[in-house]
């Protein structure tokens, strides 16, 4: 992988095992040549993955709607700097500017993001791997859910296996790395599913 997109949040909670797994990430991916495109903020997780990138001698993209420019919260010393009229201008260039996604945690704006370009990944519509980074159990709760819909016949179970996890972010990258994404994009085709 080229460049990874990375969704987290615009808050910080002040975790310190939140805080070295996001350092790590930016470690793992400066070492392996790995650029990072985000949301383009200097806040929350966002600006300290960022940060972290930047001050290990990586590259970092940045992609952000105006209107957060205009509330002074875009990051001032990125590799590159996008602006973009909206959200969804924001998502699918950052789509378009990677070849594997992860999610941190975060708070709706992370989950959305995430789960629409998983669903674009279900529809076939782009074929990067994704990733949930699930830094002490974060995701456990949401991975339970997936787990759900499959139980009940809303998800197929290759479909569910598309989201990669991992609590470590050398783990999480090299899974990502070493995968064959496989979606079944025939989902609306079966009719044990209706």
């Amino acid at each position: 992988m080229k460049a990874i997109c990375v969704f987290c949040g615009a808050n910080f909670n002040g975790d310190p095992i939140l805080k070295q797994s996001v350092e790590l990430l930016a470690e793992i991916m400066v070492n392996r040549n790995i650029t990072l495109v985000f949301g383009g903020g200097k806040v929350g997780v966002m600006g300290l993955l960022a940060d972290a990138v930047l001050n290990n001698g990586g590259k970092a993209i940045g992609v952000i709607p105006q209107f957060l420019m205009d509330k002074e919260v875009g990051h001032p010393g990125l590799t590159e700097l996008h602006i973009v009229e909206n959200m969804h201008q924001r998502k699918q260039l950052m789509n378009d500017l990677c070849d594997g996604i992860i999610a941190l945690p975060g708070g709706f704006g992370t989950l959305e993001e995430f789960f629409e370009v998983l669903t674009w990944l279900q529809l076939g519509l782009h074929h990067h791997p994704i990733g949930l980074l699930n830094v002490n159990g974060f995701y456990d709760y949401l991975l339970k859910q997936m787990d759900v819909m499959v139980e009940q016949r809303f998800l197929k179970p290759a479909n569910r296996k598309l989201v990669i996890t991992s609590g470590d972010a050398i783990e999480l990258v090299s899974l990502m790395e070493n995968s064959k994404v496989q979606p079944d994009e025939v989902w609306f085709k079966d009719k044990n599913l209706t």
